[in-house]
């Protein structure tokens, strides 16, 4: 007989060291019930010490040990032994594969933002000197996340000594160090005192965004946005804004990219005044640059920009090249325009809404690529609360209506799905003279997708106007189609009369809508009788009992004795649901 403490970690040896990949993952996510079961003392003793070695060859084992020491502090005993689980991360830190360094340094960063600050410097700093000194780029490029955490608590000849060392990974041999160190400044910076700001970490961001890999270049874009606001408004605009403007014009197209990405960001970080002499004229230098990513990225960020001007800059600057991009010859450029440019509406006000961009949104949805008509469907909102509906009808809904039978099955679903909320801003009267005949329509279209989605927004059309009006102006076109030759219109119909009933009430699903299902169910085909039973199942909690017992249930009876499988399966599982209401009810 084993004994019982010994034997979880017996097992989980065992299975550590299993050929099989699965038993091994699985012991390690138990990881944390094994500890519990050994206790605190036995697991910094012998658990702990056996993870350091195991020099396991698995990448996905590795990171599932990375993730579970994150979260170990409380198995080990609490934050004053937190220091025993620096040793396994450390050794997963040096980890050829990405993910489970870049998992090994996140645990870190959680155990170190607990550990306490005498531990940190006997322990943490150590560990962090080490990794920064390996022969491993592995390991540099791990430390580089470490500092942030490290730094806070460190006496001041240590803290000089950190950011020496930063400095030198910041010009390391190895691009991928000089990447990790790039991408970490920001938040190293953030917890340096301002007066080492300049002196320290300025020259190491000059370095960073002069380095001859775009790679890192790309990476202190972002650096630009984390450390302009950190500092004053006049060293930005001394500091980060000649970088940025250099950037934009950078040889490398990724490296224009991300400031393109990142420009409205930049814009907060140096203020109003450097943002339209400096940054308005290289916004619009991406906007028209020769790569289409560039412009995509710089499309999809107008309507922010816009947000940080005045209208008046953003006419005269701006608009020019919004004209120019709605013409674009990539397909994803006008895409990510159309995403934005409704926004824009707000911000340039009626007049210059109605006169320079009601004609961006036009050629806009006539455009021959789907999505691009699609994007500015969706947002038609953001304009109508600024020009008022009457003129948005006028001029766009003609656009609309042809949308509405666009050849590519995908924008009329776009166009069906927008029709509840189109309805609610344009009202009743102007829905039954434009849209009305459109949404039946809809109910026999040649795609499935439509007809289920416009069955949909009959519903929704109901609640928005109301069961009376539903009676009068959806009810009677609906049950119409009952008679359509085609089988599958006829189940598009049986659907839309049981998505209306909940809506209209039990009155009127008795005497409007229940006697065409009952028709319905001497149809000749077998897939419409099995319908019919689906929604005869349906309204059973609708209709008063006695309606069940006089009408559904004799209907349902016929069909369960129907010579077709499915019909008789369906009209039995409806009986069968009546009869559990018929019992809670009593």
């Amino acid at each position: 007989m084993i004994d019982e403490p010994l034997y979880p970690i017996a097992v989980l040896i065992d299975e550590l060291k299993n050929e099989d990949i699965q038993l091994r993952l699985n012991s390690i996510r138990k990881l944390s019930t094994i500890a519990r079961a050994l206790g605190e003392e036995r697991t910094r003793k012998e658990l702990i010490p056996f993870l350091s070695e195991n020099n396991d060859d698995d990448d996905e084992v590795l990171l599932a040990m990375a993730e579970e020491l994150g979260v170990f502090i409380p198995y080990v005993g609490g934050v004053e032994y937190a220091n025993v689980l620096l040793p396994p991360l450390e050794t997963l830190c040096i980890v050829e594969e990405t993910c489970v360094r870049d998992k090994a340094v996140e645990s870190l960063c959680r155990v170190g933002a607990q550990m306490r600050e005498q531990d940190l410097v006997e322990f943490f700093i150590p560990m962090l000197k080490r990794l920064a000194a390996g022969e491993w780029f592995t390991a540099r490029v791990s430390s580089c996340g470490l500092f942030h955490i490290a730094y806070p608590s460190a006496p001041e000849a240590l803290k000089t000594e950190l950011r020496t060392i930063y400095g030198q990974l910041c010009q390391d041999d190895m691009p991928m160090v000089r990447r990790s160190a790039a991408t970490n400044l920001g938040k190293f910076a953030a917890t340096i005192e301002a007066p080492h700001l300049k002196v320290d970490i300025m020259p190491m961001f000059n370095d960073l965004t002069q380095d001859d890999q775009d790679s890192v270049r790309l990476l202190a874009v972002e650096g630009c946005a984390a450390l302009g606001k950190l500092l004053e408004p006049q060293d930005c605009v001394a500091h980060i804004l000649p970088v940025i403007v250099s950037f934009s014009q950078d040889k490398s197209w990724r490296v224009r990219y991300m400031v393109a990405n990142q420009l409205y960001e930049l814009c907060e970080a140096v203020g109003p005044e450097p943002t339209r002499s400096d940054l308005v004229p290289a916004y619009v230098r991406l906007l028209r640059d020769n790569e289409a990513e560039v412009r995509i990225a710089a499309a999809g960020k107008v309507t922010k920009f816009c947000r940080i001007l005045n209208s008046e800059l953003a006419i005269q600057n701006i608009l020019p090249c919004v004209k120019e991009l709605s013409t674009d010859s990539s397909q994803h450029v006008r895409s990510a325009l159309a995403s934005v440019i409704m926004g824009m509406a707000p911000i340039l006000g009626k007049d210059a809404t109605i006169e320079q961009l009601l004609p961006i949104f036009l050629s806009l949805l006539k455009d021959e690529f789907p999505d691009v008509r699609l994007n500015i469907i969706s947002k038609l909102d953001q304009v109508n609360q600024v020009i008022g509906i009457d003129l948005l009808s006028q001029s766009l809904l003609p656009a609309i209506v042809e949308l509405a039978e666009d050849r590519h099955w995908r924008v009329r679903l776009a166009i069906i799905e927008y029709i509840p909320l189109l309805a609610s801003q344009l009202g009743v009267g102007f829905f039954d003279d434009k849209l009305g005949a459109l949404c039946m329509q809809w109910l026999k279209d040649k795609v499935y997708s439509i007809r289920d989605a416009a069955a949909n927004n009959v519903k929704r059309l109901a609640e928005e106007f109301g069961p009376e009006w539903a009676l009068q102006h959806i009810v009677p076109q609906v049950l119409d189609m009952i008679n359509n030759p085609h089988y599958l219109y006829r189940m598009t119909i049986l659907q839309a009369i049981s998505l209306l009933a909940p809506v209209m009430g039990a009155e009127i699903t008795c005497s409007n809508l229940l006697p065409v299902v009952i028709n319905a169910s001497k149809d000749r085909v077998p897939n419409i009788k099995f319908n019919v039973a689906k929604v005869l199942q349906s309204l059973i909690p609708i209709v008063d009992q006695s309606v069940v017992e006089k009408t559904i249930r004799p209907c349902l009876v016929e069909l369960s004795e129907d010579p077709d499988v499915d019909v008789r399966f369906f009209a039995t599982q409806a009986l069968q649901s009546s009869d559990q209401l018929t019992m809670m009810s009593s």
